[in-house]
């Protein structure tokens, strides 16, 4: 344990802030402006944000009608207690009902997507009586206590866990092909299906009251599952009632290429978890979007949980001002740019051989690399090579470097690709050939 040192002798402080996710061997980058899918640094460098920063600024930065209904509720009245009704709280609640899947139509208001999460195993767990949510590996679902042991990465779950470990949760493997033996992708959803079925019944059925799973793996991967295995996965929750929970937090508000991810999959879930999109970031606010009958439930049984930030009026300003960005033109720009993202990430899979893969899906993708003699990762930082140099890592640099910001993936052994959902093509254009360069860069 670390001695105790007096105030008065640990020296001048600078005040600085620790950025999250902190990196020691490495600087920050210091945003100061924003317009449109573009960000510009301290130094008056301009860069495609094509990551919307953490997968979140849906609607692209300095989006007038969003700061302009923000504004309008802080004249009007700033904040309202959580415990107490709201006319924009209330009607942003009637918004998201009108947009989720079938009768998904209550909703509980929270303030991050690690405590959206939380609050959905909360519900899960007592609707149905039942201690136990499951997860797959390689996942992320959050950072705090509750929603880290939830996480199937394990540098979340491992550093969440290193001082204290929560319960209530199992694992299943993911429907990725390194998983499983299959032959084809359907072979796959069949043996990634009843392998959750096995893990259900040798968990005891009865002991579990939900999975959770992001629809399109987020900074896993933007892999979609395989075709059947959604529907494979509804019929099993069904047989063994447990609930379904999609993790929406990223795949949520168009970035999938429709309102939700599972909108894209064709079934219908139990509960949604949303946070990130829903404002465009502009304020935090995240939250359940429930079924009817669990609402209900939940409302005459009582809650005795709470968050003073949660449906932040202002914040939900700004949903219901995000929403009708989306709703007017943003989600349907983006649905017919997709193919030209689509087409320009395939032509540089074939003219790289570093990488293995590309997948995902609408303005959520994800491009992989492997050393083309071996198949393997040339670095995995969850198998030993945390202090390895990542050339993946170097790749994201050396883009930077010509203005183009991605994001790295869990495990990091790909880059992500989220733009915002007001990319223009020429962006788009500009941001594949910044990173067609710095692979080139540091490959080549």
């Amino acid at each position: 344990m670390q001695e105790n040192v007096p105030h008065a002798d640990r020296g001048e402080t600078g005040g600085e802030t620790i950025p999250h996710w902190h990196d020691p061997g490495s600087e920050a980058m210091t945003v100061v402006e924003g317009e449109g899918a573009t960000v510009y640094d301290d130094e008056g460098n301009a860069y495609l944000d094509l990551i919307s920063q953490l997968y979140c600024t849906n609607a692209g930065h300095s989006n007038e009608a969003i700061t302009d209904a923000m504004t309008a509720q802080m004249e009007r009245i700033p904040y309202v207690s959580s415990a107490k009704g709201n006319d924009v709280r209330d009607a942003l609640a009637a918004d998201l009902a009108d947009i989720a899947p079938g009768s998904l139509s209550e909703v509980y208001f929270s303030v991050s997507g690690s405590e959206a999460n939380e609050s959905a195993a909360q519900i899960a767990r007592t609707v149905q009586d039942a201690p136990k949510v499951l997860t797959r590996w390689q996942s992320y679902h959050g950072g705090t206590a509750g929603a880290g042991s939830l996480t199937g990465d394990p540098s979340t779950r491992s550093t969440m866990g290193r001082y204290a470990a929560t319960t209530g949760s199992g694992k299943f493997l993911p429907p990725l092909p390194t998983a499983f033996d299959a032959d084809s992708p359907e072979d796959l959803a069949e043996q990634a299906a009843d392998h959750v079925e096995f893990v259900i019944q040798n968990e005891g059925a009865d002991s579990v009251a939900a999975i959770l799973m992001e629809p399109i793996g987020g900074t896993s991967g933007g892999y979609p599952a395989p075709p059947g295995y959604f529907e494979r996965l509804r019929e099993i929750c069904d047989e063994y009632d447990v609930l379904l929970i999609a993790d929406e937090v990223i795949t949520g508000f168009g970035r999938c290429g429709d309102w939700f991810g599972i909108d894209t999959e064709g079934v219908e879930p139990d509960m949604i978890t949303f946070a990130k999109g829903v404002t465009s970031a502009y304020a935090p606010l995240a939250g359940v979007i429930a079924a009817d009958w669990i609402g209900e439930t939940v409302r005459e049984e009582g809650y005795d949980l709470g968050q003073t930030f949660a449906g932040h009026p202002v914040a939900c300003a700004a949903g219901r001002a995000a929403i009708e960005e989306y709703d007017s033109h943003l989600i349907d720009d983006a649905r017919a740019l997709t193919p030209v993202l689509e087409s320009r990430l395939e032509e540089l899979a074939n003219a790289h051989d570093v990488i293995e893969t590309v997948r995902g899906r609408g303005f959520l993708r994800s491009v992989v690399f492997a050393d083309p003699e071996t198949g393997d990762p040339f670095v995995h930082p969850w198998a030993g090579g945390d202090d390895e140099e990542n050339p993946v890592a170097a790749v994201r640099e050396a883009a930077a470097d010509r203005g183009a910001l991605f994001g790295n993936g869990r495990p990091d052994v790909q880059i992500l690709i989220a733009p915002p959902l007001c990319t223009t093509r020429d962006e788009l254009e500009r941001g594949v050939d910044a990173l067609d360069a710095a692979i080139g860069e540091v490959f080549e």
